[in-house]
């Protein structure tokens, strides 16, 4: 696994609310009925989305269907059919991104110069001590953090609770809990559960229905997570305002005091991230509760039945809490701080999570989600565009096998490429393809497919533009771990496809070395082979050998089909592939590692380059769609 309402006009309505225990506690016995439903956001974003798009269709689609008339059997058509739809919907995803960051630019402006136009009004200021009390819920498994929690129990709010949801399995976390919790008698309170049902969304249940009963609010932080001191007395407020609030999102940063190399490198994508694609969605989208630095209200909690039994335990408490009538708020100016994770093994180990999770939310909830009535379909599809982004990664794969080796093999034939050296001739064998593909040789067909290439990486190429070498080593270090993880994320769907369970993998566990289990290095039996294959299935843990093999031999294989092509820039990709499964078990720092990671951005590019020679006449190879989904 990976985000108002307009109360200018609730304003008018002369709501008043007493913010006392008493007034609050009379409000949250209410029925949801009472309530008023919040505002839907404006479509504006995702009309502007679907205008393009269909108006890029309609101008490209005569040229692309052009290529069918090469179709020389039912195979060959299907193979080129796929390529145009995939090409359509890799548009889509491209102006979408473009679309997101050019009306964050808006939303931006909008806020400064006409702030009454906007959804999130300044909240008025509320005496501290007439605010409720409040539980914050730190959740820790084998991961706890003592400056996270100390982060907790340091608010400047005058009532409130901690309580550590402990789901450690290892005896030194349990007793760090403990000996934490008696330096704070009264103000901390650990929890404990006898089993992990339904990991997180089971942790946080257990606590808010057994422990954590009377506070009206609670807050979630995650085990690496650092709250400003002010999160409770800014935040309290904004829910006491408005009524129909279900949860505020605070905002993020990477932790700027982290020692790892790898968030060193790779953090500030955190920072751009959540600048650019969070604040808008407050009046052009949905806000999302992203599973901690957030603060819920407990009777929106009450009514959903509480948090789902699901990986995405976060995604699927705002969808319900969303057709219960409420919204969530996005509040930019309190800024909480995460750890990015400390080496690639742990960023491997959260992706699977997140896809998985992902995978298993869009089975259990994209049907619900999709027959909600009170969920308006700007905020459907504000939910499904970066939630199927995970999942489609399969597709993108399909998409890979399709060009670079269906192609080939139903319109490719065999052209020497020639290379002077020393004015001495070699010749290099390749394919090329059929020279009906040059009906979408053109500068336009290039510029829109630069646009969808680059889509993705826009918001950091604009964040950065000012830090030219700083822009450099953040697209090519992103480049060696978020390019490369199509193999890594299609395993996880395929095999979540066939298990259909969705395992929480704690990133900040390091007890969790799957690989050094009993049976590594033992003889070779059925019964390994059939559990390593269970395992494969049940979680797809990036420890296990299975997994890396599948990663390294996808790799090698689209490095043959890259070099058959002479494809410069999907050759870089291939060899991002290979790559990151090697990473897995070298530091961020390691010699090796710290020269690799620029060769699959720099040769991606260098195709890119040659690509763009086409425009002047010159005829380059073709340009595969194999690196911007």
């Amino acid at each position: 696994m990976h985000n108002n309402i307009n109360t200018s006009e609730q304003d008018s309505t002369s709501i008043t609310l007493a913010f006392s225990d008493r007034s609050t506690a009379s409000y949250l016995r209410k029925p949801a009925a009472v309530r008023q439903m919040a505002v839907a956001p404006k479509p504006t974003l995702y009309l502007f989305v679907f205008a393009i798009w269909i108006a890029a269709v309609i101008w490209f689609q005569p040229r692309l269907l052009l290529l069918l008339d090469m179709a020389y059997n039912t195979p060959s058509w299907v193979a080129l059919a796929l390529f145009i739809g995939f090409i359509n919907f890799a548009w889509l995803y491209g102006i979408y991104n473009v679309s997101i960051v050019g009306f964050a630019v808006y939303y931006q402006i909008k806020r400064k110069w006409a702030p009454a136009r906007t959804t999130t009004p300044p909240v008025p200021a509320i005496p501290l001590e007439d605010l409720p009390p409040v539980a914050i819920l730190y959740t820790t498994c084998n991961d706890f953090v003592e400056e996270s929690v100390l982060s907790c129990v340091q608010q400047d709010y005058p009532r409130y609770t901690v309580y550590i949801l402990d789901d450690s399995s290892d005896a030194g976390y349990k007793q760090q809990v403990d000996q934490f919790a008696r330096r704070y008698p009264g103000l901390v309170q650990v929890v404990r559960r006898p089993d992990r049902k339904a990991f997180k969304a089971g942790n946080l249940n257990h606590g808010l229905s057994e422990v954590a009963t009377d506070e009206p609010y609670f807050a979630i932080a995650d085990a690496d997570e650092i709250l400003p001191t002010d999160f409770l007395s800014k935040l309290v407020p904004v829910m006491e305002h408005d009524p129909s609030c279900g949860f505020v999102q605070a905002n993020h940063r990477a932790n700027p005091n982290s020692t790892s190399e790898l968030s060193k490198s790779l953090g500030v994508g955190i920072d751009i991230h959540w600048k650019w694609y969070q604040p808008l969605r407050n009046d052009y989208g949905f806000v999302m509760f992203l599973g901690h630095g957030a603060l819920l209200r407990r009777k929106c909690w009450e009514e959903i039945d509480g948090f789902p039994d699901i990986v995405s335990e976060d995604l699927g408490f705002a969808i319900h809490a969303r057709e219960k009538g409420y919204r969530g708020r996005f509040v930019e100016e309190v800024i909480c701080y995460e750890d990015f994770p400390d080496n690639v093994r742990a960023f491997r180990i959260r992706h699977m999570k997140w896809t998985r999770g992902t995978s298993e939310f869009l089975r259990k909830k994209m049907g619900w989600l999709l027959r909600a009535r009170n969920i308006s379909w700007t905020e459907k599809l504000d939910v499904l565009f970066p939630t199927l982004n995970l999942p489609l990664t399969l597709v993108y794969f399909l998409f890979m096998l399709n060009a670079n080796l269906a192609l080939p093999l139903f319109f490719g034939y065999r052209q020497d490429l020639t290379f002077v050296l020393g004015g001495q001739e070699f010749l290099f064998p390749i394919v090329t393809l059929h020279q009906g593909f040059e009906v979408i040789y053109d500068w336009d067909f290039f510029v829109i497919t630069l646009l969808t290439f680059f889509a993705p990486v826009l918001s950091f190429i604009l964040a950065l533009a000012n830090q030219p070498l700083k822009l450099f080593r953040f697209l090519s270090h992103s480049t060696a771990l978020y390019a490369a993880l199509s193999p890594l994320s299609s395993i996880g769907v395929l095999a979540y496809m066939i298990s259909g369970k969705a395992f929480f993998l704690v990133t900040g566990d390091v007890n969790q070395q799957e690989y050094q289990g009993k049976s590594a290095g033992s003889a070779f039996s059925f019964r390994k082979m059939k559990h390593a294959w269970q395992q494969f299935l049940a979680k797809s843990h990036p420890d296990t050998r299975l997994v890396q093999g599948v990663e390294i031999g996808v790799g090698l294989l689209f490095t043959c089909l890259a070099l058959l092509m002479f494809q410069i820039s999907f050759f870089g990709l291939c060899l991002a592939f290979l790559l990151l499964p090697l990473m897995h078990h070298l530091p961020w720092n390691h010699r090796f590692v710290k020269v690799a990671v620029y060769v699959p951005f720099l040769l991606i590019m260098l195709g890119v380059f040659l690509s763009g020679l086409s425009m002047f006449g010159m005829k380059a190879v073709f340009f595969g769609y194999g690196f911007h989904f």
